[in-house]
């Protein structure tokens, strides 16, 4: 089987600190690879990977600002549909801008959706020629049919165990409103327990408003965006990752990769979360900042082992990766 994964060129695959599409395509790609498949992997020219790799981009445009992200997109999409009589599928993780040319496609395409940016993005999808995979039951739209839903993977081996943990809250996730990051601040507050934030400024106006204020380098520690070295170390040194949501979030793979390394989760009841996180095994579930700061009085009854036992069974990326083999077979029509 010949699969082209078309990848997003924000950032590099597998991306250096942030870049959650560009880490779930990274890992399909391994693992298809791994499994004997054919991959080429369409992506930033700086990009790793065990399959062969093609593209135009020479770095992410994301990282470089003399890049212009929609121009080097268009271009990197049309490369990759020049080549596509060459597969047997084409897989595509880049949004909607393939879905625009699906029509110049000449191998059948898949397209994951890691997410709708708003609804005046839904012409792309339900106009295009293309099978989809929800990330999530929870981001589905009615609009569209859709052939599975495929939870995101990750590699427990690049998140370690720690049986033990710390006594301080993490917040991990880009820096914006929709993360409810000055709510996290609020929560730890309210508890009592530090709290050590990580991630990419996204919203500068937000953090210079809501969290620089806060941050006082005991009470509140920011750590700025924290690659793949670190994460797990940060991850599993905290007592429980806060993810006070607000916004029906598609996945949440700190979330996934918390829980991985035995931190248990305290996340709001929005979008995927009902899905994701296991009620008192990884962590729990709640609806209001009061519900969060009582779910924290109950952490330590989670038990840190079960947690990443769990997290492992539901979320490794060979599942994730034999999900999509069946997907593509069954487009195929391959036994």
């Amino acid at each position: 089987m010949r699969v082209a994964l078309l990848g997003p060129v924000a950032w590099r695959t597998p991306p250096r600190h942030y870049g959650p599409w560009e880490q779930v395509t990274s890992l399909l790609a391994e693992g298809l690879t791994a499994a004997g498949v054919d991959v080429t992997l369409f992506a930033t020219l700086d990009s790793v990977t065990s399959g062969s790799l093609d593209g135009v981009c020479p770095r992410g445009y994301a990282d470089d600002p003399s890049l212009d992200g929609r121009v080097w997109e268009a271009m990197h999409v049309a490369h990759a549909l020049s080549r596509s009589g060459e597969f047997d599928l084409v897989h595509n993780h880049l949004d909607w801008l393939p879905l625009a040319f699906a029509d110049h496609c000449r191998a059948p395409l898949l397209t994951t959706i890691h997410g709708f940016s708003g609804t005046n993005i839904l012409p792309a999808y339900t106009h295009a020629r293309s099978a989809y995979v929800s990330i999530s039951d929870a981001d589905r739209a009615p609009e569209l049919d859709y052939v599975a839903t495929v939870h995101h993977g990750i590699d427990p081996d690049a998140f370690p165990f720690d049986p033990v943990g710390g006594r301080r809250l993490i917040a991990f996730g880009r820096i914006h409103p929709d993360k409810g990051t000055h709510t996290a601040i609020e929560i730890a507050r309210r508890a009592g327990m530090p709290l050590t934030i990580c991630g990419i400024v996204q919203d500068e106006r937000y953090f210079e408003k809501e969290v620089a204020p806060k941050v006082d380098g005991k009470q509140v520690s920011f750590l700025g965006s924290v690659g793949p070295e670190r994460r797990g170390e940060i991850l599993g040194s905290g007592a429980a990752l806060l993810h006070p949501i607000a916004f029906d979030e598609p996945f949440g793979l700190s979330v996934v990769e918390s829980m991985a390394c035995g931190t248990p989760v305290v996340a709001y009841r929005r979008g995927s979360m009902a899905e994701v996180v296991d009620q008192g095994v990884t962590g729990f579930l709640v609806d209001s900042l009061d519900e969060a700061v009582t779910a924290l009085t109950r952490i330590t009854t989670v038990d840190r082992a079960g947690c990443r036992k769990q997290a492992e069974r539901r979320f490794g990326a060979d599942r994730m990766v034999a999900s999509y083999l069946r997907i593509y077979r069954d487009i195929l029509g391959r036994n």
